[in-house]
């Protein structure tokens, strides 16, 4: 028997209100538009995408730090978004997230052993229990312990990125929501970000959910990965899979950038015409159809749906119907 997922996204959608014209008539921004995965417990999702496809939106809806317009968020069995403040604040020490900017994401004002036990502080941790896993906290992130008593001007980039870590595990959580963790630091630096999560995953058992533009970093740190195009999931696919054989003409475009890290090899670069349409006026059919080198008719008028191509790989396109 399969065990249930740990999180399960239904159909979630989020429409943002914005007025418009003379007459101010309301119309709505559909940041994400009916996307629905599931993340096993111990697994990394990655979910990536260009920027304004919606995918810090959907991360932002499972940490329930906004509510989704229509749709559920399942977390081990529970249906978040039918909680109650009360009750979300005590569940919420399950999981927690870390921030696409280090230097945005610490307080300035406060000390790293206060930013780290904020979490555990409002959870009513005792201080001596704090003290002690403020210092283990820290040796396990790659940081010595006596950092705690400086701020977080005092450090780089990579450094405060893995204070924010030992801030998210502070609770000892079940899921961790990474939004674009690497993408304000240097390569050398990303690299040692990505492998500290992962060597924390293996000693915790942790589930991630990982957010990127970068495919090179997704392809590295992911199981699954699903690929997201103006507010809709496009391809979901085990790693292999997608690398190997990516299904719809978005992905193939997204993975024909990707560097070869081989000056012998070489890679047919797919170059998409035009811009993205905007999330406040969608095309009608499929959505990619503007800029899609492969559509045809049906493309315009119908909205292809998640299609099971290849065992754990479904993809949203006419072409396999």
């Amino acid at each position: 028997m399969t065990a249930a997922p740990l999180v399960e996204v239904k159909n979630v959608k989020k429409f943002f209100p914005f007025k418009k014209g003379w007459f101010r008539s309301k119309q709505f921004v559909k940041a994400v538009d009916g996307v629905s995965f599931s993340i096993k417990e111990g697994e990394t999702f990655g979910l990536v995408g260009e920027s304004g496809c919606g995918k810090s939106t959907t991360g932002r809806m499972i940490m329930n730090l906004i509510q989704p317009t229509e749709g559920e968020v399942w977390f081990n069995g529970i249906n978040l978004t039918e909680l109650s403040p009360e009750q979300l604040r005590k569940k919420r020490r399950d999981f927690q997230m870390v921030f696409q900017d280090p230097y945005a994401s610490l307080n300035p004002r406060l000390k790293v052993s206060d930013i780290i036990q904020e979490p555990m502080v409002i959870h009513g941790i005792k201080k001596e229990e704090r003290i002690h896993r403020i210092s283990e906290l820290l040796e396990t992130v790659g940081l010595h312990s006596e950092y705690a008593d400086r701020y977080p001007h005092e450090f780089s980039g990579g450094q405060r990125q893995r204070i924010g870590i030992a801030r998210a595990l502070a609770l000892n959580p079940k899921l961790i929501v990474a939004d674009e963790p690497v993408s304000a630091l240097d390569v050398s630096i990303q690299s040692q970000v990505v492998n500290l999560l992962q060597d924390l995953q293996d000693e915790f058992g942790l589930t991630y959910l990982f957010i990127a533009h970068d495919l090179s970093v997704i392809e590295h740190i992911s199981h699954r990965i699903g690929v997201m195009y103006l507010g809709k999931l496009v391809e979901v696919a085990n790693k292999d899979s997608l690398y190997e054989k990516p299904l719809h003409p978005y992905t193939q475009a997204l993975i024909s950038a990707v560097p070869i890290p081989n000056p012998r090899l070489k890679r047919e670069r797919i170059v998409l015409k035009g811009d993205i349409p905007s999330p406040a006026n969608p095309p009608s059919g499929c959505p990619f159809h503007t800029r899609c080198p492969k559509a045809f008719n049906r493309c315009k008028i119908e909205v292809p749906i998640m299609k099971k191509v290849y065992p754990d790989h479904v993809v949203a396109c006419h072409l396999y119907d």
